[in-house]
């Protein structure tokens, strides 16, 4: 079993601090939500988001989606051998059912990221998409593996099918990758991790990392 988690996700919603921008109000006024209601996202939002600490790497929301559209899509996932969970740079836990369809088009996700930030719950009494709060290490002691792998290009050099050379269909293991376009893990990853892991010279996108963590598991447990 695959437990994916991507972390220090660039997921939010419009912090209070620019939430009186004239870009914010206008798109808010647009999307009849208030300003905090809307999600972050930095196409939009750039000449708001100049008073933000971490404003380059902040409002990608779009990451998530990919990431969670690879992660959802793949042969592992039908099988019933992953789970995946999103945790964001202000300590939000998403849990994603297995069994959940998310939106193709991105303006359609964002609307159901800001329904999930307002209610908690999306859809509504029987749940597919949950978030609460919690930290990166709550989360991984909640999951329990004992293989704690983290993605970082700080990492040491391995190959993927070295990294999963011995995994069975009955181990339990962790893959962490950063939901960031850039730098490094806002989390204190060290003390989550049992290993760290780099797959190639130069800085991989976080999609391009989870399909090929993906890949490899399928090919090692015979899925394809």
């Amino acid at each position: 079993m695959l437990h994916l988690v991507i972390a220090d996700s660039e997921l939010e919603t419009v912090p209070a601090e620019i939430a009186d921008h004239r870009v914010i109000r206008w798109h808010a006024r647009k999307r009849g939500r208030k300003p905090t209601e809307l999600i972050l996202n930095s196409s939009l939002h750039h000449p708001a988001m100049n008073r933000l600490k971490d404003r380059e790497r902040r409002g990608r929301p779009d990451i998530v989606h990919f990431c969670l559209l690879t992660a959802l899509d793949s042969p592992l996932n039908i099988e019933g051998l992953m789970r995946v969970y999103v945790h964001t740079r202000n300590n939000k836990i998403m849990r994603v059912n297995p069994s959940v369809n998310l939106p193709r088009m991105y303006n359609r996700f964002e609307g159901l990221m800001e329904q999930l930030f307002m209610t908690g719950e999306v859809p509504p009494g029987k749940p597919l998409l949950t978030l609460e709060d919690g930290t990166l290490a709550g989360l991984m002691r909640e999951i329990g593996a004992k293989r704690r792998i983290v993605m970082t290009e700080n990492g040491e050099r391995k190959t993927l099918d070295e990294l999963f050379r011995d995994m069975g269909r009955g181990e339990e293991v962790c893959v962490v990758v950063g939901g960031f376009p850039h730098g490094d893990f806002l989390s204190n990853v060290k003390s989550v991790g049992t290993e760290f892991v780099s797959l190639y010279g130069k800085p991989l996108t976080a999609p391009a990392v989870v399909a090929r963590v993906i890949s490899a598991i399928e090919r090692r447990l015979g899925i394809l």
